[in-house]
């Protein structure tokens, strides 16, 4: 699979990030297994808990467009003024959120630091033993 195009858009949606408090800008984007892409930034709130992550930014307007399948998601993240980005692994509610919608062992997890240089991971490696709907 060809990573750059949603790295790309990952990186460009950090810019738009509305994070005045932390400070730490983090873009996404999530790639369908139909070839459509949805991006999203972290939007910060004041009071802390209504802050919503840029992952779940991403699924959460997919799935509101009817999107089930998804094959992969790029994230960039980084404090404001970072010359070169760390590797930034979702946080577990966004884990949490992608084991709902993809399977654990094929969803690849792009971490990107540039275009040039990023980590692939699958869901399975990044939540273990993750609680699903086959639990239930």
């Amino acid at each position: 699979m060809e990573y750059g195009t949603i790295i790309r858009e990952a990186l460009r949606m950090r810019e738009a990030a509305y994070a005045p408090y932390s400070r730490f800008r983090v873009g996404a984007a999530l790639l369908t297994k139909g070839g459509r892409i949805y991006t999203g930034c972290n939007i910060e709130n004041a009071a802390y808990t209504p802050t919503s992550c840029a992952e779940r930014t991403a699924f959460f307007k997919a799935v509101s467009e009817g999107e089930r399948a998804f094959a992969a998601i790029a994230i960039a993240g980084g404090a404001d003024g970072t010359k070169k980005l760390p590797l930034c692994p979702p946080c577990g509610v966004c884990r949490q959120v992608m084991a709902e919608f993809c399977d654990a062992e094929d969803f690849q997890i792009v971490l990107a630091q540039s275009e040039e240089t990023y980590r692939i991971c699958t869901l399975k490696e990044l939540l273990p033993l993750g609680f699903g709907a086959e639990l239930l």
